[in-house]
């Protein structure tokens, strides 16, 4: 392995502060290696406007000890039009996807440990003719394979069973098939990204009051509980199902390794809550390590100076820190046959 793990930093939406959080971010010292995926102009117009040091460095040419504060290995990836902060361009869309995808290749490749991705935006990549759901479903289908979204700060770890479905189609999508997936998923996370041998997995109910014993709702009868009493005999480690109202008390949480919630709003205004800005996003089930910002492009924000770093710097550590562990056990990429 490397010394240091090699990451590929993308910044997301050019009009947005994407740009200039990687900027702060060149201006101090890793345990990585950031090689960033991006249009230089637009990270120099953002270093002008925060007004800091900058030097991008085409990564080609750049000498191993070239990562000292105030310079950005650089991969190009230029935009096609010139970025203004706050006014997102469509013409743009094809450079932004590009960046990630052409990272996410080399993440496949080996040429890096993982990556790091700034906020983009949706409406602006689909008014730019391409069909875009999310980061997330573009590197799944890049990497041929299932993922499960899940959100983290230094308090707790929140798995999702379901993403971004309207409530009333939450139940019909929770089968035991699709439960088990994201349980083997989120276990194998666990122990080959974190390092934890037997992990602890908290698993919520879907209905108030977990179901009440049915009075509430079957599904925690039919579906959730079965399943888990099968994953424990294989010799598992879950609690559940819980619910979802008394889970998350700080002296439970300390017990849980990760938390499953059934559904987005059931578990993630919890996690922002308690520590929104060191907040980052995970990818699992990935061949390599993908940790985004869990925030949004901010683009009243943008050029302003005001945007806050943590998340992004809390992802640089988060991604450092599993590619580290993945390395350790020896997950190698593999890319799609």
């Amino acid at each position: 392995m490397r010394r240091r793990p090699r990451l590929a930093l993308v910044p997301g939406e050019p009009a947005g502060v994407g740009p200039e959080l990687c900027v702060r971010a060149a201006q101090r010292a890793w345990d990585a290696q950031l090689v960033v995926y991006g249009d230089r102009t637009t990270l120099m117009r953002a270093a002008a406007a925060l007004s800091l040091p900058l030097a991008c460095l085409d990564d080609a040419e750049a000498a191993d000890g070239d990562d000292r504060p105030g310079q950005l290995r650089l991969i190009e990836i230029a935009h096609a039009a010139p970025a203004a902060f706050g006014q997102p361009q469509p013409r743009n869309a094809a450079s932004v996807m590009a960046a990630l995808e052409s990272a996410a290749t080399a993440c496949l490749r080996g040429e890096c440990d993982g990556m790091v991705t700034g906020p983009v935006h949706k409406a602006t990549i689909n008014a730019g003719g391409i069909a875009y759901t999310g980061t997330t479903e573009v590197l799944a289908a890049h990497a041929g394979c299932e993922v499960v979204m899940m959100l983290a700060n230094d308090i707790v770890r929140v798995a999702l069973a379901t993403t971004h479905l309207p409530l009333r189609a939450v139940p019909d999508a929770m089968t035991s098939a699709t439960l088990e997936r994201v349980l083997r998923i989120l276990h194998a996370a666990l122990r080959n990204e974190f390092g934890i041998e037997a992990p602890r997995i908290a698993v919520l109910g879907l209905n108030p009051h977990a179901g009440e014993d049915g009075l509430l709702g079957r599904e925690e009868l039919e579906v959730i509980a079965p399943l888990l009493e099968r994953l424990r005999r294989e010799g598992w480690d879950l609690i559940g199902p819980l619910p979802a109202d008394t889970a998350f008390l700080p002296a439970k949480l300390r017990g849980y390794d990760a938390v499953l919630a059934m559904y987005h709003d059931q578990g993630l205004p919890v996690l922002k809550y308690s520590g929104f800005e060191r907040a980052v996003n995970l990818t699992l089930g990935l061949p390599y390590p993908r940790v985004a910002v869990d925030h949004g492009t901010a683009l009243d924000l943008a050029g302003h100076g005001t945007a806050d770093p943590s998340s992004l710097f809390a992802a640089i550590e988060t991604c450092t820190r599993l590619a580290r562990e993945r390395n350790r056990h020896g997950h190698r990429p593999t890319a799609r046959t």
